[in-house]
């Protein structure tokens, strides 16, 4: 007698393969743990700021849809970024949000070829997993050995799929690095010739020692087909989950077109400008954060065992050591959390990348790391 199926079988398979055949995006418990592999600012607000944000939260009204509040934080977003005249923003659940929306948007074949997304890798994972979702096709392009852009490699990438969408992350992800800015305007060049989109995703931006809207002030007309992607998650706000997408109004406006209505609640909202309003208390905390990874930098060079130590521009890490599986479970049977990034590429072989926190949490962190290698 043959089995039927069950329903349930029979329901799972009407969900795409490509989607049972992924792996979901895994979260570590952390609770006990020090979390050093997520690259949160380790810094909670003030008391006395944690009393007026709790009471001006509570003063919302969450039975209403969110408003005009949200207009607000837009042109409050705008004037901090320091953004180009006239140039929109569009606002996401944090830049995840972002990156489905941008490849929902640009996801139209051209001459019956499947819309194209270029990005160079090792790189944030979002962006290959954007464009499966979408059905475009991702082209990865590896980064040198030192983790630098591969100039000729991008610009031959770019002459031959013609992308819809090129990432650049500015600094990247999990190498911490902030590339040539004549290679990336090269390459944003390359990319405008071919009427494709850049994305300069610049998540680390607070960490960073330049950012690519002074080249998009300063030469607009070049910079036409340039759209800039930040996140609050780093600037201390990862709970908050606010994502912001700054660029020409008559593109931004066009990418505004699929985000769903309410992406972002009344409680995102109040609480992204209740922390723009104290900016000064998030610059210090972030030159703090510079501050200890440069001497966490000089430490993790001077300790036996690890191998390598790239310069960062973020506030992370990345480091090679012998047995980077070791030295992770190591580290969490010590109750410390880092990113094992060793399998992500093939150039980040035993590679683990480190948060940069306060000057305590460094502590605990190198001390399992020593402990562990």
């Amino acid at each position: 007698m043959t089995t039927q199926p069950s329903t349930q079988t029979r329901a799972i398979d009407r969900i795409r393969s490509d989607v049972r055949a992924m792996h979901a995006y895994v979260v570590q418990h952390s609770v006990g743990y020090l979390k050093m592999d997520a690259m949160e600012n380790p810094f909670s607000l003030p008391e006395a700021l944690q009393r007026q944000l709790g009471e001006r939260l509570g003063r919302l009204p969450i039975n209403r849809y969110p408003g005009a509040r949200l207009d607000d934080l837009k042109a409050a977003l705008l004037a901090y970024a320091g953004a180009p005249k006239d140039a929109a923003i569009l606002l996401g659940n944090g830049s995840d949000e972002i990156i489905s929306l941008l490849a929902l948007a640009l996801a139209q074949p051209q001459q019956g070829q499947r819309a194209t997304m270029i990005a160079p890798m090792p790189g944030f994972v979002m962006y290959p997993m954007s464009a499966q979702l979408q059905g475009l096709d991702f082209v990865p392009v590896s980064l040198t050995a030192d983790f630098e852009l591969d100039e000729a490699a991008m610009l031959a990438a770019i002459a031959e799929h013609r992308p819809a969408i090129t990432y650049l992350a500015y600094p990247n992800n999990p190498t911490a690095t902030l590339w040539s800015e004549a290679s990336v305007q090269r390459v944003i060049d390359a990319v405008g010739e071919q009427g494709g989109l850049v994305v300069m995703d610049e998540a680390y931006q607070p960490f960073a020692s330049r950012s690519w809207i002074t080249r998009m002030r300063a030469e607009p007309e070049r910079n036409a087909h340039v759209l800039l992607m930040r996140t609050l998650s780093k600037f201390g706000l990862a709970g908050v989950r606010l994502g912001y997408l700054i660029g020409p109004a008559a593109i931004v406006n066009e990418i505004d077109k699929v985000r769903p209505p309410y992406n972002v609640s009344v409680l995102n909202c109040e609480a992204a400008l209740f922390a723009l309003e104290h900016t000064d208390v998030f610059a210090a905390q972030a030159q703090e954060i510079r501050t200890g990874r440069t001497a966490l930098v000089e430490q993790l060079r001077a300790m036996p065992g690890v191998l390598q130590v790239w310069d960062s521009e973020a506030n992370m890490v990345l480091i090679r050591v012998a047995d980077a599986a070791r030295a992770y479970e190591g580290m969490k049977a010590r109750k410390v959390l880092i990113k094992n990034v060793s399998t992500m590429h093939p150039l980040l072989a035993n590679c683990v990348r480190l948060t940069v926190g306060n000057a305590a949490d460094n502590a605990q962190m190198l001390a399992a790391l020593q402990a562990s290698l």
